[in-house]
């Protein structure tokens, strides 16, 4: 599972200090294999994590992240933050210093075996991706869906990794026992716009060839078309070119919304912007001057212009679980002893645009 032979010395300047607060680093790793990229190996402590704001009216958010920072290096990926904690920037060392928990699939299984554990749905895929590059050496998904699947726990992933595919035996034979959703994220539609947005991803013909093969086995795959970028990925053209592409791989839903730039990720963002569409800085100034979101003006455009295109490629248009954006669980609309409180706020959560959650987009970008 681990490289040999590459560790790093303490003094190295790739050691970086703020992985201290850790303190549970096992040691740092470079290879040939990931020129550019330090993988910094970590006991979990954890697994499972609640998302802040779960209640008693949305009880339902908790997720697995086996990696922090993600070497997709999309320029807009909101969780690009987290990695300030470790005294890391947002930008380059998110793509390229990368948490692993190396023990995450041992640890979760324990968590598991608890009796307080009430089996609510879990998302994976709603910080950085769990099917990045570094996972077809660290294997670590097999053991995750194993123990979820063992323990009776629906399940959700949301990736733009093609290595999913290599685990589909896996959720295939877990699909049986609980309910699991699949989700592709494919923005960007046109190939040379797409590399330069997300140097670090496979292509959006393999992702769509991914969704395709997902559906030949028999599970669901919902495609998040998001974000959408003004000007750049909003065109009538662009769009309907998209949603052709997405219902001709098979996808069972969309779901679509605008891009959102929250500090921390905005001035990366917009330094990539600076270089590469310098004629549309001040335009996307004045969009983002007072929020993190588009404005609702653009966001209800935005809508009226996809909407119709959805319906004339017969696609439906998909739900974010509330609590923490990612594809929503089947099991949520499952189950006779939920209280009439939950089931109302279900039942609202079904008439929310995705825009409209603050703070809820999905953040593996």
């Amino acid at each position: 599972m681990r490289w040999s032979g590459q560790e790093l010395n303490e003094e190295s300047p790739d050691a970086l200090p703020g992985l201290a607060k850790l303190n549970n680093l096992v040691r740092s790793v470079q290879t040939p294999e990931f020129a550019g990229i330090t993988f910094h190996e970590v006991l979990a402590k954890s697994a499972l994590n609640r998302v802040p704001g779960s209640s008693s009216v949305l009880p339902y958010g908790w997720t697995i992240n086996p990696y922090r920072g993600c070497s997709h290096a999309c320029v807009y990926c909101f969780a690009r933050p987290t990695h300030e904690y470790l005294d890391l920037d947002s930008g380059e060392d998110f793509d390229r210093q990368i948490v692993v928990k190396v023990n995450v699939a041992e640890v979760l299984v324990g968590e598991l075996a608890k009796p307080s554990w009430q089996r609510h749905p879990v998302a994976l895929g709603t910080n950085t991706d769990p099917y990045q590059r570094a996972e077809g050496r660290y294997r670590l998904m097999p053991g995750i869906i194993a123990a979820l699947a063992e323990s009776g726990t629906p399940f959700s992933i949301l990736t733009k990794g093609t290595l999913v595919r290599r685990d589909l035996d896996l959720l295939a034979e877990a699909n049986e026992h609980v309910p699991v959703d699949l989700a592709m994220s494919i923005a960007v539609y046109d190939d040379e716009l797409q590399q330069r947005l997300e140097p670090g991803t496979p292509s959006t013909s393999a992702r769509l060839a991914t969704v395709a093969a997902i559906r030949e086995r028999g599970l669901p795959c919902s495609v998040f078309l998001m974000p959408i970028l003004p000007y750049l990925t909003d065109t009538r053209a662009h769009l309907d070119d998209a949603l052709a592409r997405v219902k001709a791989a098979g996808a069972t839903e969309v779901l679509h919304s605008a891009l959102h730039l929250r500090p921390g990720v905005k001035d990366w963002f917009m330094g990539w912007l600076a270089r590469e569409h310098p004629e549309l800085v001040d335009r996307y100034g004045d969009m983002y001057a007072r929020s993190a979101y588009a404005p609702k003006e653009y966001r209800r455009w935005l809508a009226a212009k996809v909407r119709p295109l959805m319906r004339a490629h017969g696609l439906e248009r998909g739900m974010a679980d509330p609590t923490h954006g990612s594809t929503r669980s089947r099991a949520l609309a499952r189950g006779a002893e939920r209280s009439a409180l939950t089931v109302g706020a279900e039942r609202s959560a079904l008439s929310l645009e995705l825009d409209a959650i603050p703070g809820r987009e999905p953040t593996l970008f």
